[in-house]
């Protein structure tokens, strides 16, 4: 798993602030934990993580590699709010077996196992990968870029966005993304008949139908045209939606 930085978000007005920015609810988070994300007025993925709710302050957890940008952009929006912004200094744990006291089931998929906050951080050496190819859950740097429109890659099914919180940045591209009657483009799990690199384009006939991100065994996650899912390959080795 990656490194992650854990962010502070404390003040008077943090849980409005948070609220404008975000695609899912911060209410959601009091004493638990949400999944979600912050977008380009565009509607375009910027960063996705976490929120933890405790008394005074909300938990941002964040991969490392995003953290310095997302507090940047966070605070680009504070004007005059009631609002810090700064590292915790807490680290996280993360496990799937049986969670110690105070670990927090992750919100994406509860096949994503807890995440317990505190002085320590570290995970039980669980195959990461292969549970996010399982439970289709995309990873910024693999499956989610600046190019990531958040339902394309399964957002609402892992819970990471609410439609009825109200207005935050990017939420009418979302919207209207939404209520399309289907996706044409979008995060899918492939069955592999070889082995097959990330990276690898996968075509349709002589047509690119997407390409291949994580893989993990004989399956893989992939960015893929709906329209072109038939008769695929990657690198010559036949793929297929599983």
């Amino acid at each position: 798993m990656n490194e992650r930085t854990i962010l502070a978000v404390s003040g008077a007005d943090r849980d409005h602030f948070l609220q404008g920015l975000i695609t899912n609810d911060v209410k959601k988070a009091k004493g638990g934990i949400a999944y979600a994300a912050l977008l380009t007025p565009q509607g375009k993925y910027l960063a996705d993580f976490f929120v933890v709710g405790q008394e005074d302050r909300l938990l941002i957890d964040v991969d490392s590699a995003q953290a310095s940008a997302l507090a940047m952009r966070l605070s680009m929006y504070k004007l005059r709010a009631d609002v810090q912004i700064a590292d915790s200094g807490l680290k996280v744990r993360t496990g799937t077996g049986a969670p110690p006291e105070g670990a927090l089931v992750d919100p994406r998929d509860p096949g994503m196992g807890w995440r317990l906050y505190g002085a320590e951080g570290g995970d039980d050496g669980s195959d990461w990968a292969a549970l996010r190819v399982a439970h289709q859950v995309p990873a910024y740097g693999a499956e989610l870029g600046p190019d990531s429109y958040i339902l394309e890659m399964g957002f609402e099914r892992l819970n990471g966005v609410d439609f009825r919180k109200g207005c935050y940045v990017g939420q009418e591209v979302t919207a209207r993304m939404k209520h399309k009657t289907e996706l044409r483009k979008g995060l899918a799990r492939l069955r592999l008949a070889g082995a097959v690199a990330p990276g690898t384009p996968i075509l349709s006939g002589d047509k690119e139908a997407g390409i291949i991100h994580t893989v993990a065994g004989d399956h893989a996650l992939s960015y893929v045209r709906f329209d072109r899912a038939e008769a695929m390959t990657a690198g010559g080795i036949a793929v297929e939606i599983d």
